[in-house]
């Protein structure tokens, strides 16, 4: 479905993404040494959860009337979309993760090879999971029942766990609030027909818009300047930030780099100086991309918490995490926690396996660069200082067993396994570099092959 005051796209949810040539550079140096530091990375845990969490639905978009014949499906229990969203708007008052421990969740995240988080503070419901002072619908609340728990102001309590880990922080916010009546108001005037934008027209009622310029402008300093230190502003709803919705955002982005020195902003979607990075959802670009980008993708079908969720295999996250570092990108994977505040076994498991398979390859991954020839099906290419590393993702036919044709055509010194001290046997051909792999090391077993060429 086209956003109608934009000319961005948004499908079912998901957003589409900026082009290479919408990026514009940083002049702040602080902010170009961040991102240097964000493409060094690599590896985000992402994680939506909130009240939705409790029904196993897609978080926020079945109160849009406009995307109700995708995002509600499932939703058998009520027929009337109006009860329905008056359900949805109350599950604030159910939700009380008291399982919710930060520390295991960091934990497990360090040791999965994860290096940054990134943690939904607000979707677009307008649920808010830390204490704002700006509205009522938040945890803290006190028709919350999670309200007088210890790890009740849930960000404090994920950021800190996570940083003192020395995992980066990335807080999720979404600049669309469908709860607060300065966005989505009540009255005949506007009708209850909703959509993804405001119930009104903002250049008719100005001082309305004023107030949720504001709204916004609070919150994200509230998140700035209350929570740590924070690493990026990861803006969400790439409808707002037109003409048509303009909230100001290079006034509260100056603000926040005050206290924030070099903050990166991923404002989605809007392309021009707050677009720090490029985010492609749900998808893998068919080529290298030359400027930062993360690509956000589920370890299962949803981005929020699915009451049994298929989750993808092992090899497919690692092969997924290769092909988006080899083409230039980070790879967000999503992991939604449970209502009940603990990670799903099957998501665990998969961390848990994710983890050893970067203990042992991770130096072809973090601090690396792209190099030609990127991503070929078969290989995948890294390259950090004089090394280039290589990942065999698929076997070649026509060859010897103990054979493999690199299709690398500079000049090599040394071919090496990595996991392994020995140099292997190879000759530099016209097709690239023909490896021997001796017996005993083409017996072992592994997800990913990773060579070193130096």
């Amino acid at each position: 479905m086209k956003d109608e005051t934009t000319n961005h796209v948004v499908e079912e949810g998901k957003h589409h993404y900026s082009a290479e040539e919408s990026w514009i550079e940083p002049r702040d140096p602080k902010v170009l040494e961040r991102l240097e530091w964000f493409k060094d990375q690599k590896l985000a845990l992402m994680m939506h959860w909130g009240p939705y969490s409790q029904l196993g639905i897609v978080e926020s978009w079945a109160l849009s009337d406009d995307d109700a014949e995708w995002s509600r499906e499932g939703i058998d229990w009520v027929a009337d979309g109006e009860e329905f969203k008056r359900q949805y708007v109350n599950l604030n008052k159910t939700f009380n993760p008291i399982r919710f421990q930060p520390q295991i969740w960091a934990d497990l995240a360090k040791r999965a090879g994860f290096k940054y988080v990134i943690f939904t503070t607000k979707h677009h419901d307008g649920f808010c999971m830390w204490d704002t002072k700006e509205t009522n619908y938040r945890i803290t609340a006190k028709d919350c029942p999670f309200h007088m728990h210890k790890y009740a102001d849930i960000c404090k309590h994920v950021f800190h766990a996570f940083r003192e880990r020395g995992l980066g922080i990335a807080a999720y916010y979404s600049k669309a609030d469908w709860h607060t009546p300065y966005y989505w108001s009540s009255g005949a005037e506007f009708g209850k027909k909703t959509w993804r934008g405001p119930s009104y027209d903002p250049k008719q009622y100005p001082r309305l818009w004023e107030k949720y310029v504001q709204f916004n402008h609070n919150q994200i300093m509230e998140l700035m300047m209350y929570y740590g230190d924070i690493d990026i502003l990861w803006l969400d709803a790439g409808w707002v930030g037109n003409d048509q919705q303009d909230i100001c955002l290079g006034e509260v982005v100056e603000k926040a780099r005050s206290v924030q020195p070099g903050l990166l902003t991923a404002d989605r979607m809007m392309g021009g100086e707050f677009e720090n990075y490029i985010t492609p959802e749900q998808t893998i670009p068919d080529h290298p991309i030359q400027v930062p980008w993360e690509s956000c993708i589920t370890m299962g079908t949803s981005f929020s918490f699915k009451y049994e969720d298929t989750y993808k295999s092992t090899t497919e996250i690692i092969h997924t995490l290769i092909e988006v570092v080899a083409k230039g990108g980070n790879l967000a994977l999503n992991v939604a926690p449970q209502p009940d505040g603990r990670l799903p076994e099957g998501a665990i498991k998969r961390m848990e396996e994710l983890g050893q398979w970067l203990a042992i390859y991770g130096e072809a991954i973090y601090g690396t660069r792209i190099c030609a020839p990127y991503y070929t099906n078969d290989f995948a290419f890294t390259r950090k200082d004089d090394i280039t590393y290589c990942f065999r993702l698929s076997k070649q036919v026509g060859l010897d067993e103990n054979e493999v044709l690199i299709p690398y055509e500079h000049l090599a010194q040394q071919v090496t396994l990595v996991g392994y001290e020995w140099n292997l046997d190879f000759k530099q051909i016209n097709k690239g570099l023909k490896v021997t792999i001796p017996d005993q090391l083409n017996d072992e077993k592994t997800i990913v092959e990773v060579f070193r060429i130096r």
